[in-house]
């Protein structure tokens, strides 16, 4: 688990896996459709103080490789801030990291599923979370437009669609 001292290399990981050069250099970048930043200190400080709230990092040799934050809402659990140092992208890392989110959202608080927005014309991106379990739900939300701490959207057509995976440790789904 992160602690407040691990902000900046969180923040660093994560601009790298989705923005700029170093973000194109893996499968997951975000850099044709947003460009800016993708988070800041204070967006990923702010999840140190939310309520039910946990960021699990994942280190090989003592560098951060890939971290996720998850936040128990109710019965369910929120998981996001998902990033992976891009040479390491393709070789399962990510995949152990949601496994473990998965488990303590469903065996440590006994959440029934785990809810994510991911950004809806990410079609290859969705079909990995697919591929996991996870599936669509045709629930929309608005993406931020105008709140550049997330990014400038390159397009006018983005918007978050919400994945749903029913956690086999929780309650019913």
């Amino acid at each position: 688990m992160a602690g407040v001292a691990d902000v900046p290399a969180i923040v660093a990981l994560v601009e790298s896996a989705y923005r700029g050069a170093s973000g194109r250099r893996g499968w997951t970048t975000e850099s044709d459709l947003l460009d800016g930043r993708r988070t800041d200190e204070e967006l990923v400080s702010q999840l140190f103080v939310a309520p039910d709230s946990v960021i699990l990092l994942a280190s090989v040799d003592r560098v951060l490789r890939a971290c996720c934050h998850i936040q128990r809402q109710g019965d369910v659990a929120y998981f996001g801030l998902f990033a992976v140092d891009p040479p390491w992208q393709r070789g399962g890392l990510g995949k152990r990291l949601l496994a473990e989110a998965e488990r303590v959202a469903g065996e440590v608080w006994r959440c029934a599923a785990m809810h994510m927005t991911v950004i809806d014309v990410r079609a290859e991106l969705i079909a990995w979370y697919e591929r996991r379990g996870y599936r669509r739900t045709g629930q929309y939300k608005p993406f931020p437009y105008g709140d550049e701490r997330v990014g400038v959207p390159l397009r006018d057509d983005l918007r978050f669609e919400l994945l749903i995976k029913a956690l086999s440790a929780g309650a019913a789904a």
